[in-house]
């Protein structure tokens, strides 16, 4: 491909890029505090600007197919939105908080861990094409592989993230109808953060607990 370019025609260093994403993450980060009425130590809000900041620079690149050139832009790759890294962050930090609020409310229940889960209850819609979905890691990453197309990846975890959320919204999982289905459903919860770890770490991002 090309250089990146201003639309000046100038060409920008990568240094001054990741940079203006740093100052533009830590922003926004500081921003979203102050509107949730939330306080965090510094060392907090330096570690999620920096991994959503450096984060979404990585994932704007590998999120495009290689052999065509591409119109970059801050705010596209910093939005909460879309197939982005600010986007799956939030994705695999909203399963976390799932999971520590289930370990909270049930902290003697087998069910709060989903390694105990005897085994899945798939009956809703959406946790079949939940389910299904997961199973396309292997295939997917072996896609990646084959065709050295990154951005197959980024496609599997911006659709897994689409239908997690379809699950969360019309499968209730700490207050299931029955202790099988809420464990089934953690299991669920558990699963589908595992491989969005995974996946981000594979193109080079770190995950985050807490957001």
């Amino acid at each position: 491909g090309k250089k990146f370019k201003t639309r000046s025609g100038e060409t920008v260093k990568l240094v001054d890029l990741l940079m203006e994403a740093l100052s533009r993450a830590r922003a926004d980060v500081e921003a979203r505090l102050a509107a949730e009425g939330r306080q965090e130590p510094e060392d907090f809000v330096r570690e999620v600007a920096r991994a959503v900041g450096i984060g979404a620079v990585k994932y704007a690149d590998l999120a495009m197919n290689r052999q065509s050139n591409y119109r970059f832009s801050y705010d596209k790759m910093l939005s909460l939105t879309g197939n982005t890294a600010p986007y799956m962050l939030y994705a695999y930090a909203r399963i976390r908080g799932i999971q520590r609020r289930a370990t909270e409310k049930l902290p003697a229940s087998p069910t709060a861990t989903a390694a105990h889960a005897p085994h899945f209850t798939l009956g809703a819609p959406a946790e079949l094409n939940l389910a299904r979905h997961l199973l396309r890691l292997g295939p997917t990453v072996a896609e990646v592989e084959r065709d050295l197309l990154p951005s197959k990846l980024c496609e599997y975890i911006f659709e897994l993230a689409g239908k997690f959320n379809q699950f969360y919204e019309a499968c209730p999982v700490l207050g299931a109808e029955t202790e099988e289905l809420r464990a089934s459903r953690l299991a669920l919860c558990e699963l589908t953060a595992a491989v969005l770890a995974l996946n981000l770490r594979l193109l080079g991002i770190e995950p985050l607990e807490r957001i």
